[in-house]
This record gives structure tokens, sequence and C-alpha cells, in this order.
């Protein structure tokens, strides 16, 4: 924080970011104007106590310590001392490039305190002004432009040459250079000679004693205390030996050297740093700060930057004073009295010491306080007008200086009334080259290093992007690459880094409208005078005719002095929009852009280009594309692999060269590698944008042009930062998935090799670049469009697996662990796609296998080619705990081993197939398989899809392994019990893992399932009641267990409503276990149970055939119609279409059984009758049986039904069954 101190206290050291803070409110001459003053830099020690000077004293006879240095002063006396030479024509840029933070920003002068003096004097002096004016943002920068000294030089190097004939021509065409006066150099050396006096050094002078000990021997307590009561600054910074700070440099006193070195280049991303920007050399324009004084001085609303070579003295009582030298016989006129005034209210002096003089012999001492200078007698003047003199002339330069860049020329000739600016930068540029105006480079410098320390700021930048974008684009405006290719390349650098590559845009970028003319400021039309409403014509005929080349006049000096006469009618920077782009594509190429310009520059300035070889830069260079007959395959991947992780492990090596000749560590070559890389991720976004849009062809083109500018990189850099690496990562990987999309979408492949092969002119000349360093053919491997699927996926594979081998050998995977699961994921998924491939090869070839038995080598291979990857990628998804794919992939384990089972299958047509042990052992494999899942799964709330998945493959599983053994049982290994056990079990496990409770999409498939098993394990143990004997208890448990299957499987296949066929065929063995059981009972009675039970059974089948005649009937219609309008229908689906076969067959065996039942049934009923003399209700059973069986038989006897007429009688003869069944149960009881 900057302090308001007394005498003595230490000012900042020059360079320090300060803001400035409000100083004391001055009411002077009875109108209030406010003024404050902050000391931001001083080389001065502390202020010396003046000597007063006895009377009589003889100010022409040099004292003893004139001219020399003195320990009091420091070596910046004989500036203090008034000795110094004026002002030199850039001392602004010398402030400006020292506290850089405050141009463009928060001050609006930075100017000489001479030349602000000057300014404020116009409407009071007849002298001549001319001073260049520069605009950086809000800031303009003032200069003397000494026209006398200017023409000098002009005669000896011919520079200005333009500016003098202009001058000549239109403003004065006698021109000679003026002579100084003797009077005025008589004048210069008694005031020297009066300072040097003053400062009591070698007895010439009889000093103040109390000051003289003060001075000495430090601080009196008291006097301290007064000194810190003071509202005044101290001008002058204490030297080390005295300050309070242990850490102080020793150099306190010394004017520290500005550096020309413009600072590091920040970079949005990350603060890489980069060159510095100018050799020693290129301060010979002399762009110091020669100024003991830089303060920040704020008059009314106005802050400016004023250097100032003022000496102060410090003064007994009085904290600091000014001393003034005056001639007793020629009084204070009002310019004086401005001067005085003004220097202490920029040096924040509260008071003035005068020393009146005749012929250099001292008379008197006069102390005067700063606010009673404007009332002084013949120097009055109103401070009120001052302010209002500095207003309008603030507001005059900035309406009419509005183009960075340019060097604008305010003039007023002497004795004239008139102020006029011109803008040389048009003049020169009409006349000659731009560089004919030496302000060119310095503004240009200027311009740049506001842009940087905007850039620097890390937490504002953001939104003052418009604003260094005008800057730069400015700056390159003068600049020529001829001459400066390192500031160009390091503005096109900045330019392209100001665009987020790695974040949408922000919506804040669109709050102002683009304007046609961003680059500029404002538009010609602005451009016009402020005092247009008045009259434009000039009456006075003294003017020259063509004064058009002015930008602005000021017709009277006199209306300078008018409050608000004018105003500034343009903001001073409007809103410099940052150009809003619509989308990444366009935000990348912009970016591309600059990189570009950047890479010309550099490679501009790079000498060796003799030893290039030859290269249009409009010659597209060929993007190679392989088939698969010369691409090599897996193999050949392997090597290019090898070679290229060894490549990245030679990095430590740090064996690189440039093939251009830049030197490691030059701003070219510093210059050129952050150009690359940003070039670099530039093609990444647009890459990883283009596989959005899905063009994946297009999105392999820009992470091919990604992977060669990081090839080129890594040719240039001898150590890999951590970041770049884990960027090339990320481009490896997304190359990854580039070749995986194109792989899965191989029918578009002609639109992908066309987008591919698509070059534009920018493109080229970055390869052009790129190839003056390197080949760029490190990653080809990688970037190839292959025709071959299984090349595309292994190229995918080793993508991820050389991203995952830069984060293992580089130590990076702690560092970014979420890159790191990314690369283990995508390497599980990608061997998942590869296993699969190689199953489903295999399968393939299996089915094209018709005549050979035997499984051959091609498939055994591709097993284990499927195989191992399944395993690599199970151990990638359980290496970062992904339970869920790693479920996945054993699930697809499984499939393979069934796949494996089905090729030890022998060909269909051998009837006395067995189901084999290697059968057994693939099945029993896959089952373990599956069980793993279940387990990597944990529960089914981790992911109920595919735990549904792999539980429903399960059951599949043990479902078909049942299957097999049932119907191919392995009799000549295992004892028919043993495989009536071993099926069994693997049923029961089957219907285990076939959830038919939760609905879902495969609920109706589990219900057919489970509905099969029962009827299958019913069947079986209706077989092995068939053909056991002897062991009574074991019958009655078959029975039982055939019966309890039959009863489920026709509950399930109720359930279901498309499976009519597979409900009758139930049904139907339900009828035949009935007879079975019948064959074996002797009483009428239980027979005639049986056979009721039976019939029973047959009039449930109802609904079975209501369903298949419904189906019938649709499919009549939808032939009928067909018929009419066949091109308006599809083909009736054949999925749900009846089997008509398997219908008729069924049919034809119900009507066979249900005949036999009703005749036994009248047989049985009959006999019964005779013996018992009749119940009514078994006569009306007997009476329906043989009315419904005689139907029957002459159903059957006709030929000519059709099948949906046959199933109609039946439905019928079933209608009347049902309807007496209850009548005929109670009967039989």
């Amino acid at each position: 924080m900057e302090e308001f101190c007394g005498a003595g206290a230490a000012a900042p050291l020059r360079g320090d970011v300060e803001e400035p803070k409000q100083g004391s409110v001055l009411f002077l001459g009875g109108n209030e104007v406010k003024s404050s003053a902050v000391v931001k830099y001083s080389s001065a020690p502390p202020q010396a106590a003046f000597a007063r000077l006895q009377e009589k004293t003889d100010l022409k006879l040099p004292p003893a310590n004139w001219l020399r240095e003195s320990a009091k002063l420091g070596p910046a006396g004989t500036t203090i001392l008034g000795n110094n030479k004026k002002s030199k024509p850039f001392s602004s840029f010398g402030m400006a490039y020292d506290f850089i933070d405050s141009v463009g920003n928060d001050v609006d002068v930075v100017s000489d305190s001479e030349n602000i003096k000057k300014l404020l004097k116009i409407p009071y002096s007849k002298s001549h002004v001319s001073m260049a004016v520069h605009r950086i943002g809000r800031t303009l920068l003032l200069d003397e432009l000494d026209i006398q000294e200017l023409f000098m030089r002009s005669s000896q190097t011919g520079d200005w040459t333009w500016l003098k004939e202009f001058y000549q021509r239109l403003i004065d065409q006698k021109w000679q250079r003026k002579k100084k006066s003797k009077e005025h150099w008589y004048q210069k050396a008694i005031l020297s000679k009066f300072l040097y006096y003053s400062i009591n050094g070698d007895g010439a002078a009889q000093p103040v004693p109390s000051t003289s000990k003060q001075h000495q021997e430090g601080p009196v307590s008291g006097e301290s205390d007064e000194a810190g009561e003071a509202s005044w600054p101290a001008p002058f910074e204490m030297p080390s030996s005295l300050s309070e700070d242990p850490g102080a440099s020793n150099q306190g006193s010394v004017p520290l050297e500005p550096s020309y070195i413009v600072g590091h280049v920040a970079s949005a991303p990350k603060e890489q740093n980069l060159t510095t920007l100018f050799n020693d050399g290129e301060n010979s324009q002399g762009l110091k700060n020669d100024f003991v004084r830089n303060i920040l001085w704020t008059f009314e609303d106005i802050h400016m930057l004023v250097g100032s070579n003022m000496p102060i003295f410090g003064g007994g009582r009085y904290p600091a004073v000014s001393l003034r030298l005056r001639d007793n016989n020629k009084p204070i006129n009002v310019l004086t009295g401005i001067d005085y005034w003004l220097d202490n209210l920029i040096c924040n002096v509260p008071e003035l010491v005068m020393c009146f003089h005749v012929n250099g012999i001292v008379q008197k001492y006069e102390m005067i306080k700063t606010e009673d200078i404007p009332n002084l007698e013949n120097s009055n003047f109103s401070t009120k007008v001052i302010k209002d003199i500095a207003q309008n002339i603030l507001s005059f330069l900035k309406s009419n200086c509005t183009k960075e860049g340019h060097t604008y020329w305010l003039f007023k000739a002497s004795g004239s009334d008139i102020v006029k600016l011109y803008d040389l930068t048009t003049l020169c540029e009409e006349t000659e080259d731009k560089y004919q105006n030496p302000f060119t480079m310095p503004v240009a410098i200027l311009l740049y290093k506001v842009a940087c320390n905007m850039m620097l700021k890390k937490n504002q930048n953001r939104k003052h992007y418009g604003t260094i974008r005008t800057l730069l684009l400015n700056c390159l405006k003068l600049l020529d690459n001829g001459r400066h290719p390192q500031i160009i390349a390091s503005a096109n650098y900045m330019l392209s880094e100001l665009f987020q590559l790695d974040e949408p845009k922000k919506e804040d970028s669109t709050d102002f409208p683009i304007s046609g003319n961003s680059d500029e400021s404002y538009s010609e039309e602005e451009e016009e005078m402020p005092d247009s409403d008045e009259n434009g014509s000039y009456s006075n005929s003294s003017d020259p005719p063509d004064d058009n080349k002015a930008v602005a006049i000021i017709k009277s000096v006199g209306e300078l002095s008018v409050p608000e006469k004018y105003k500034s009618v343009h903001r001073i920077r409007p809103s410099c929009a940052f150009p809003v782009c619509h989308g990444t594509e366009e935000r990348c190429r912009l970016v591309l852009n600059y990189v570009l310009e950047g890479l010309k520059s550099v490679d501009s300035s790079v000498k060796k280009e003799s030893d290039l070889p030859a290269a249009d830069p409009s010659t597209p260079i060929p993007l190679k594309y392989e088939d698969e007959s010369t691409s090599g395959g897996p193999d050949c991947l392997e090597k290019q692999m090898a070679l290229f992780l060894d490549k990245m492990g030679s990095f430590q090596k740090g064996k690189h060269s440039s093939q251009s000749g830049m030197i490691p560590g030059s701003w070219q070559y510093k210059m050129k590698l952050q150009l690359i890389l940003k070039s670099s991720k530039a093609y990444y976004v647009l890459s990883d944008a283009a596989m959005i849009l899905q063009k994946y062809g297009r999105a392999l083109r820009y992470i091919k042009l990604a992977l060669q500018c990081h090839d080129t990189y890594c040719c240039l850099c001898a150590s890999m930062l951590p970041e770049v690496l884990v960027f090339l990562c990320q481009c490896l990987t997304l190359c990854g998935d580039i070749q995986l999309m194109l792989a899965q979408n191989a029918n578009n492949r002609a639109a992908y090799l066309e987008e591919y092969n698509y070059q534009t002119k920018e493109d080229q000349e970055i390869l052009h670049s790129l190839h003056r360093e390197s080949r760029c053919q490190v990653f080809a491997w990688a970037t190839d469009l292959s025709t071959d699927l299984e090349c595309q996926l292994s190229v995918s594979c080793k993508c991820y697996e050389a991203a995952y081998e830069i984060l293992l050998f580089s130590n990076l995977k702690n560092q970014n662990p979420e890159q790191h699961v990314q690369v283990l994921k995508r390497m599980g998924n990608i061997r998942n796609e590869i296993g699969v491939f190689y199953m489903n090869q295999a399968a393939a070839v299996q089915t094209e296998r018709v005549g050979n038995k035997t499984v051959s080598t091609t498939e055994q291979q591709l097993w284990k080619k499927s195989f191992s990857c399944f395993e690599e990628g199970i151990q990638n998804f359980e290496s970062i705990d992904d339970a869920t794919n790693a479920a996945l992939l054993l699930c697809n384990t499984g499939r393979l081993m069934r796949i494996c089972a089905q090729a030890h299958c022998a060909a269909e047509g051998d009837f006395k197939r067995e189901f084999s042990p290697e059968e057994a052992l693939y099945y029993n494999k896959a089952i373990d398989y599956y069980l793993k899942a279940l387990r990597s799964l944990g529960k089914r709330d981790v992911h109920p899809a595919v735990w549904d998945s792999v539980n429903w493959e399960l059951s599949t599983t043990y479902f078909t392994m049942a299957t097999l053994q049932q119907d191919y049982a392995p009799l000549s290994r295992k004892a028919q019990e043993q495989i009536e056990k071993e099926v069994s079990e693997a049923m029961m496990k089957s219907l285990k893992y076939c959830d038919i409770d939760t609905a879902s999409a495969r609920q109706p498939l589990c219900q057919y399932r489970a509905a099969t098993i029962h009827h299958r394990l019913a069947s079986m143990y209706h077989s092995c009641l068939r053909n056991q004997v002897g062991d009574e208890h074991l019958r009655k448990q078959h029975r039982v267990l055939a019966d309890l299957h039959y009863s489920k499987a026709v509950r399930l296949f109720q359930l279901l409503k498309d499976a009519p066929c597979e409900l009758l065929r139930v049904q139907l063995e339900r009828v035949a276990f009935a007879e079975f059981q019948m064959a074996s009972q002797n009483s009428s009675a239980g027979k005639l149970k049986t056979l009721f039970g039976a019939l029973d059974i047959m009039a449930k089948t109802k609904g079975a055939f209501q369903l298949i005649k419904k189906e019938l009937v649709a499919e009549s219609e939808q032939t009928s119609e067909g018929k009419s309008a066949a091109e308006n229908l599809s083909p009736p689906d054949s999925s749900t279409s009846l089997n008509k076969e398997e219908v008729l067959k069924l049919l034809s065996i119900f009507e066979s059984r249900m005949s036999f039942l009703l005749l036994q049934s009248i047989k049985l009923l009959t006999s019964t009758k005779k013996k018992t003399g009749g119940i009514n209700e078994e006569a009306a059973v007997l009476q329906t049986n043989k009315q419904v069986y005689s139907l029957l038989l002459r159903a059957t006897a006709n030929r000519s039904l059709t099948l949906l007429e046959r199933v109609e009688v039946i439905l019928n003869l079933l209608e009347q069954l049902t309807r007496n069944s209850d009548t005929g149960s109670a009967g039989i009881q």
C-alpha cells in the first residue's frame, strides 16, 4: 500500500504496481480545485536542507562543488540541479514501459511535466507548441516533438524529410534554425550555480545550523513527528542504508535501469514462459525513464503519470520546499506563476522559496504557500480556468486521436491562436514507407507490452480479450515481418491463445455487437470536429488554403478557457468486441490462421533455407493411403509400435535437433515449439468435433495433423513436459476411438476416404513448416485409413496401448487418474470388440464346415485369439474396478465356450451321435464364466440389465446342455439313471436362473423356457415310468413328478397367448399318461374315473384350439386381402404365423385319442348300466358321448374339410362335452 509520507520516507521502486490513493483537496484562489499526487518512483536521496545564502553573495562566481557529484545528492545530482538535457522525444514511452499496468487502463495521460505545463499555458502564451500524441487504449502519450532538433537530424540522416517538406509547405515556408540568445545561457548558468550554493556542501554559503545538524545526524524526534503530521508526500526515496527493510536493495539511490525486454508471454491455459523479445541493441532508441520522479497526479478527474526533475529541498520546519531564483528587476508574470503553481501541485510541495537577485547578487528570500501562488501580484490567474483548459485539451485530444498505433502531431505556430492536429502516420504513408516514422517501433512495442501485461492478469483477462486482440492487431499493423519477426510471431501466438480451445465459448462474449471495423476503433465518419456546429470556414486570410490535412483544429486558443467547450464525444475505447465464433471449427480455424502467421515469421527468420529440400507450400503434401494389401497387418503394427515407444523412451537422452538449423534455446526454437503445440491442440479439438458429428474420415485427417504436429514437437523438444505427454495420450486415445468408429461403420468407407484426403491450403502450409523440422512419420501407423476391418480394430487397440504405455513410463498415471481410467476402459472395450470379431469369424467358419467333422486348426486359432482378447479385456476392467464391463466380457467368454462346444458336435445326419465329453467340458467352462460374471456384479442392483442378461445366458447354457444330454444320451459312457439325474439337475438349475416373475421384455421368453423345461422333465419321468419295472416306490415318485411337471407346463403355456401347439402337445401327452395309468387299472370304477379325467384334459384344450382358430381366420383374411391389394401389404409375419403341418399332425392325434377315449367311455358306461340298472345322470353322459363320438366319426371320415373347418368341428364337440362334464362327473361319483 502506498502512503502519503512526510520528508524522508521511502517511495516505492519503479515498476511496482500500486493503486493511487486520493490526496488532499487544495482550495486555491477561492476556487476549489482537487489535486493529489502519489510518488510512484524516486531516484533522489533524502532532500537536503537548503542553505539560505547571505546577502550580497555573487552568483556569477562558481561554488567549489559546482557540477560535481555530491554524496548528499547521489548520482542524480546533476539532474536534480537542472543541468539535464531537455526532455527526449520518447520520454513518455520510457515511463509507459516502467508502469505498464497503468497504460491503456486507468491513466489518461503519460508525459513529462514540462509538456503538461506547456499545454495548460496555451491560452496565455504566444510561444509555439509541437507535440507527438499516441493513443494506447484510453491512455494518451504526449512527447515533445522538437521540430528544429528533428530537422537538424534530418539534414544528417535523411529521416523525417517528408515531415520537413510538409512543414515548409504548409506552415513555415522560410524555416531556419533559431539560435538561443546569450541571455538564455547566462540565466541557466546562474541558476545552476545558485542551486549548488544552496546545498551547503563546501562552506561557500553559510548553512542554517539546525538544518545541517538534522541532515547529518538524522531527524530529531520532534521534527519527524511534525513531518509525519503533514499531509504532503515525500517526493524522494530513502537510500537502502536508512531503509527499515533489511532486505532492500543496496542501490536504493540509483535510478533503476528499466528493462526493455518484453516480459514473458503468458500462455492462456498454462503459464509457459516464452522467449524474451528484445536484445540490448534494441535499446538504442533511448527509451529510458530518465526522470528523477514518476508521479501519479490526479487533477480534478484527470489521471496523469508525470515525469518530473524539479529540485526539492527540506527546510527546518518545512517538510519540502521548491527553490526558485528571480531577477528583482523583472516582475513575476502569469506564465511564471502558472509554471510554479503546477510544479508544486505535481510534486505535492506545499511551499515555494523565492530568492531575489540583481545582476547575480543575492538580495532577499521570500516564502510563498502553494495555494497563494495564483494570487501573487502581476500573476493573478484563475485555477478554475486552468482546470477547464486541462479538461478541454484532454477532450479535444481524446475525441480526435482515435487510432491506436498512429502518431498524431499537435501543433501551434509561434504567435498563432490556432491549434492543429495532424495524423502523421497517414501523411507518412502517403509519401514514403511507414518506417520513416521513428515512433512506429516504440508504439508497436508498447502496444505489445500492454497486451502482454493484460494477458498475464489471469483473474480478469477473459473480459479483456477483445481489448488484447485489438492491441495486438494494431501492433501487427505497424510491424514489418522482415525486420521484426520475433514480435510478430509472439503477437500471433498470443492472438491464438485468446481463443480457448478446451472450453465452450462463454455467453458474455456476445455482449457487444461486432462492428465491421473492429480492428480500428472508430470509423472515418466519427472523426468529425467536435465544434462542427459552428462556422467551419476561416475568415483569417493568413490561414493556408489546404488545411484539409489536419484531423482537427482549435480555431482560437481562447475557446479552451470556456468550461466544457470540448466534450469527449466518444468512449475512450469502444467495446473491442471479441469475435463471436459460430462453432468450434471456426474458432479452431482462427487459431490455426494465427499459428500459421507465427510459423511463417519464425521460418522466415531462420537463415538456413538453402540447406532444406525444396518444397512448394502450394503443392499438397500427399496423405498416405493404404489398403490391406500394403498395410502389413498386425505384425507390421507391432514393429511400428515398438519403434514409436522406443522413440518416446529416448526423450530422456535429449539427442534432438532441427533439420532447418534452428538453435535450441533460441527464440525461434522456443516460439516454434509453442506454435506447433498450439496447432496440435487446435487440430485435436477439430478432430473431436468431427467425431461428434460422425464425420470419421475428417476426424482421422485432423487427428493425423495433430499427431504430425506432435511428432515435430517431439523432434525439437529434448524433454517432454508432463502436460504435453498427457495431451499426446489424449490424441492417441481419440485416434483409437476414430479407428474403432471407422471399423464399426464400414458401409460408409467411400465417403470417409473422400473426407480423409481433402486438405485446405492452410493445413498444407502448416505441414510445410512442420516438414522443415521432421518427416512427421512417427505416428503414420496410427493415422492411416485402412480398408481391412481387422487392421482397423488392431490399430485402434495399438493406439490405446501406446497411450497407456506413455502414462506408465512417464509415471503420469497417478497424477492423471481420470486419464488412466479412460485409457484402460477403452483398452478393455477394444479387446472385447476384437474378441467378438474373432469369435464371429470362428462361428462363420463353423457354419461353412459341412462335410468335415473335425475341428479345423483355423477355428482353434481364432478361438485362442478371441479368448486371449477377452482375458486381457477382463484384466483391464478389473484393474479399474469396472464390475459391469468385466461381467459383460466374462459373459462373452462364456459365449465363446459355447461356440467351442457347438463346434465339437458331429454332423447332424449321424443318428448314432452322443453328447461328447468335449461338449460337456466347454459347456461347463461356459457355466463357470457366467457364474464368475454374476459374482463380479454381486447383486442385481449394480446393473439390472446386465444381471438379467447373464442369468438368461446361464439358464440357456444349462438348458442346452440338458437338452443335448436328453436327446443324445451318452449311453456308451454312462448309465441311464445317471444321465436322467444329470439332466434333471441341469434342468432345475436352468429353471433357477430363469426369472419368470420380473416384468421385462424378456419375461415371455423366460415363461416359455420354464414351460418347456417342465414339459421336458414331465416327458422324461413319463418315459422312465413306461420303461421301469420293479421298484414301486420309485415308480410312484416318477408318477408324481411327471404329473407335477405336466401341470406346471400347462399353467405356463396357458399364460402365453402365442404357443397353442405347445399347449396342445403337453395336453396330449397328459392324455397319453392317463391312458398308460388306465392300462394298469383293474376296476371299472377306477378306469372310468381315469377316463373321465382324460376327457376333462381334452375339454381343457378348448383354449388352445380357440387360439389356433383365431390365427387361421386372421391368416385367411390376410390372404384374401392380399389378392386384391398385394402391393400395399407386407407378407404375413413368419414368426407369428402357425406351423400348419404341426397343427395337422396334432389335430390327427387329438381326433384319434378323443375317438378312443369316447369309445372306451361308451363301452364302460354301457356295461355299468347293464349291471346296475342305470342312473339318469350316467345315461345322459352316455347319450352325449355317443352323440359326440358319432359326430367325430363323420367329421374324420369327411376328407374335404379344410383345417379351419376341422378345428371348428373339434371346438363344437368340446363345447358339448364341457356342458355335460359336470353331470358326468356327478354320475360317476
